[in-house]
Formats: C-alpha cells, structure tokens, sequence
C-alpha cells in the first residue's frame, strides 16, 4: 500500500507516494534520478549503493525507504559538491590520486572516505583500511584510493 513518505535528500525536502518497502537505492535512481549510488549485489555487501545517513555510510539497496523518514539526512555521491560545483575534498582527493579505474566502486569508496573521516578527522592506514572495508573493489584501486583519504585527511 503507498503512502506519502517525506524525505531529506542532498539537503532537499521530498515527499513522494511510495510503497513504504521499497529499497532507498529505488527510489533515489528511480523517482530522484540520484545516479550515483549503484545497483551491484543487492544484498548489501558490495558498497556501490552506498549513501550517508546522518554521516554514516550505509548500503541502501535493501533499505526500506520507509525507515530513513523523518528528517534523517541522506547524502548521495551528487550532494558532497558545494552548490558552485566546487568538489568535496574527497572528491578532489580521488580525482588528483587517479583512485579510480572502471568507476563501479567509486560511489562506495568516496562515501565510505566521507563518512569514515567525519568520524575520525586524521585516521592512520589501517583506520582507513578499516573505513573502506565495505566496499568490493573489482579493479584493484585500492592501493590508490587509501592514497586518495590519506589526501584528504591531510596525513
């Protein structure tokens, strides 16, 4: 059964009819047009559809929309940048590490880093390891992606 659901996505009020099981990751590809977080496993052990609630990095795609109501803040990979365009510095910071090769895992692994030094300003390696540990990586960045936080992080 549909119900209006609002949600608060990139900082943006939206109220939608929805049926309240739907997965998150649905509704911001489908009715959002929120490309960045993707479809991999749908069965949250991959990382591709990883978004922010409230700073912390959760896989969406078995997420019931109807549990990130309530003013629960989701940031998706396209609401990190400043409204000017200008890059998040995790997003600078994979960008000058070249931390990317086919793209799949890159939505995972820049939101895992945003969430991850939100929580811990100056990890060291095996923090950021840790931080980056939910997010399968098929092309093997990985190397370069710790290089990309650690950019970021400033350490």
């Amino acid at each position: 059964m549909d119900a209006n659901l609002t949600l608060l996505v990139n900082g943006k009020q939206h109220t939608l009819r929805l049926d309240p099981a739907t997965p998150l990751l649905y509704v911001l590809r489908n009715d959002l047009a929120l490309n960045g977080p993707k479809f991999g496993c749908g069965l949250q052990q991959c990382g591709a559809c990883m978004v922010l609630l409230d700073d912390v990095a959760w896989p969406s795609c078995q997420l019931p929309v109807h549990q990130v109501t309530g003013g629960v803040a989701i940031t998706t990979l396209e609401g990190l940048a400043a409204p000017d365009g200008t890059l998040h510095p995790v997003q600078a910071a994979f960008v000058q590490e070249q931390a990317a090769q086919c793209g799949f895992c890159l939505n995972g692994m820049v939101m895992s880093a945003v969430s991850l030094l939100r929580q811990y300003p100056k990890p060291d390696e095996a923090a950021i390891r840790n931080g980056l540990f939910r997010v399968l990586c098929r092309c093997s960045v990985q190397a370069r992606a710790i290089k990309a936080v650690q950019r970021a992080a400033g350490v």
